[in-house]
């Protein structure tokens, strides 16, 4: 008799999709306990390898290809059109995400109703809401559409056929985590749902060239929850952040086969949906208090769109043996990193102060452009002295304390100026380059740290 062939197992992570070959009590690769489930591995025929020597298309020249009906198809919801790099592409699958209650399906349901009404058929599709919550939400969003059709529907082939049947411009899945597969044999949410949905739907979008938006859940650690192949398959990824209890929302583009990456919108979290901002900067300083010491405008850049952000710091003497530190919207290493170049390198004692950083309007900086203004911020505290009110803060601070050169200089220095700031603190090499010409703007070039705190404090 022929040997029944074994069957191999793998374990994967139900948080990150995180493969191994052994059980393990918490996932190596996000801490998570308990999170990881026994899966089957299935062999593929041996004559597949044979077969598909026998290719069924045939090369096509990039000169003779017609891009026709790929035309993109813009809306109204002009921040949103910034991310998508212009408008939608037909046939494109898009994964939108991001923490619960922070306005992803408000922002769908407005979209929906956009295309709908300049359109035709838009079909929403949702599984963890019933049609009726929907048209409650609706209502206090204040969309009407004619020709937006609801469905409550968690079956993956059930949802495909009514795309098929009614053919609409577009399509809304609320949302992949809730979906199941009739041919996956395990729950909502697990990784091999997750990743066989995903796949079947960005199929779907490109037969029938139909967009597709996706709406999916995020961890614990802020990461899109399932495998990172549902990424890979999809054409876009957007990523929708802010905290919680403020009123602005950042969605970011973290992938995106049709535009720029790392675009960013601004939107507004009010009781009619999200509106978007279209000058930012305008509104994060709109509340600035130009007075006070412990303040300093950073000039950091989101995607191509340059944004004006207030930074504050305080500081004051520690009730405690170890000195605090806490950093909102600033990356703690590099509040740390600063605050040891202020001590060392410009004679800060900093070492028996608590910091305090926060970033106004609930943003989140990444970029080390920010760097310089952070630390005139904390020095403008720790000295009880203000910085000049019409001066906006840009440099990267190096380990020797010395002002490195940025990206995007004379951009950032053009918004800088629009929006009424006359004086900037660049590093020097800024200054002294042709970024450095700018019309109207006086640029203040310094070499170190302690140069650019000189010029930046009122003494």
């Amino acid at each position: 008799m022929p040997k029944t062939p074994k069957l191999r197992t793998q374990y994967v992570c139900n948080n990150c999709g995180y493969i191994t070959p052994s059980w393990y009590g918490r996932c190596p690769n996000c801490s998570e306990w308990d999170s990881l489930t026994e899966t089957v591995i299935e062999r593929s025929p041996t004559t597949t390898a044979l077969t598909s020597l026998v290719s069924r298309t045939t090369p096509i020249r990039l000169n003779d290809i017609r891009p026709d009906g790929y035309e993109r198809v813009p809306v109204s919801i002009g921040e949103l059109n910034r991310v998508l790099g212009g408008g939608i592409v037909p046939g494109s699958a898009v994964l939108i995400s991001g923490e619960p209650g922070i306005g992803k399906s408000s922002l769908m349901l407005q979209l929906a109703a956009e295309l709908s009404n300049s359109l035709g058929a838009v079909l929403y599709i949702s599984a963890e809401e019933s049609t009726s919550q929907i048209k409650l939400r609706a209502e206090r969003l204040n969309v009407n559409a004619d020709t937006l059709y609801l469905l409550n529907e968690t079956s993956l082939e059930e949802i495909s056929n009514h795309i098929i049947n009614l053919q609409p411009k577009l399509v809304v899945v609320d949302s992949i985590q809730t979906i199941t597969s009739d041919l996956i044999e395990s729950a909502a949410g697990g990784v091999a749902q997750v990743k066989e949905c995903g796949a079947r739907l960005t199929q779907l979008a490109k037969q029938t060239n139909i967009p597709i938006f996706i709406i999916g859940h995020v961890t614990k650690s802020g990461s899109i929850a399932g495998p990172l192949v549902l990424q890979h398959a999809v054409d876009a990824v957007l990523y929708l952040e802010g905290e919680r209890y403020h009123a602005y929302r950042l969605l970011r583009s973290v992938k995106n086969r049709f535009g720029a990456t790392d675009e960013v919108g601004v939107f507004e979290m009010t009781q009619e949906g999200m509106i978007e901002v279209a000058n930012p900067s305008e509104a994060f300083l709109a509340e600035r208090a130009g007075d006070a010491s412990g303040n300093a405008i950073a000039v950091t850049l989101e995607g191509t769109r340059p944004l004006l952000v207030e930074i504050q710091a305080l500081t004051s003497v520690t009730a405690f043996g170890l000195p605090r530190r806490t950093a909102n919207g600033v990356d703690m290493n590099r509040l740390l990193l600063l605050t040891a170049v202020l001590t060392k390198r410009v004679g800060l004692k900093l070492y028996n102060q608590d910091i305090f950083v926060n970033v106004v309007g609930g943003l989140k900086i990444n970029e080390p452009a920010a760097d310089l203004s952070v630390a005139v911020a904390i020095a403008s505290s720790f000295k009880d002295y203000r910085v000049w009110d019409d001066m906006a803060v840009i440099g990267e601070i190096g380990l020797s304390g010395e002002l490195r050169n940025i990206a995007s200089a004379e951009k950032r220095i053009k918004e800088a100026y629009k929006l009424g700031f006359k004086r900037a603190l660049v590093p020097h090499a800024v200054a002294a380059s042709s970024a450095g010409k700018s019309n109207g703007m006086q640029l203040i070039g310094a070499k170190s740290v302690g140069e650019a705190l000189e010029a930046a404090l009122i003494k």
